[in-house]
């Protein structure tokens, strides 16, 4: 696949991620013992969109859950986060 991850490369900005990662804990009522890695992935396929934030979410007992929301880190709002808790369709 060619992804490239732009936070590896200090592109995406730390205080934003920070947020998205506290309306994810927020908003999926999770606990301390659940870890969340929010990352933009840029995408150099074909038909993909040119940058995708993508969250993860590792619960203690090795569970994992994806998301992906098709538009840059920096446009992600709380409100696109609380569409993935509610199962709507991504943009």
């Amino acid at each position: 696949m060619g992804f490239e991850i732009l936070q590896s490369r200090g592109l995406a900005n730390p205080a934003h991620t920070q947020r998205i990662k506290q309306w994810v804990i927020e908003t999926f009522e999770l606990g301390e013992d659940v870890s969340v890695l929010v990352t933009e992935l840029q995408c150099s396929e074909p038909g993909c969109p040119p940058l995708e934030t993508v969250i993860a979410i590792m619960g203690a007992d090795k569970t994992k859950k994806q998301h992906k929301l098709h538009k840059p880190l920096a446009e992600v709002t709380p409100a696109d986060i609380a569409e993935l808790k509610d199962g709507k369709p991504l943009h």
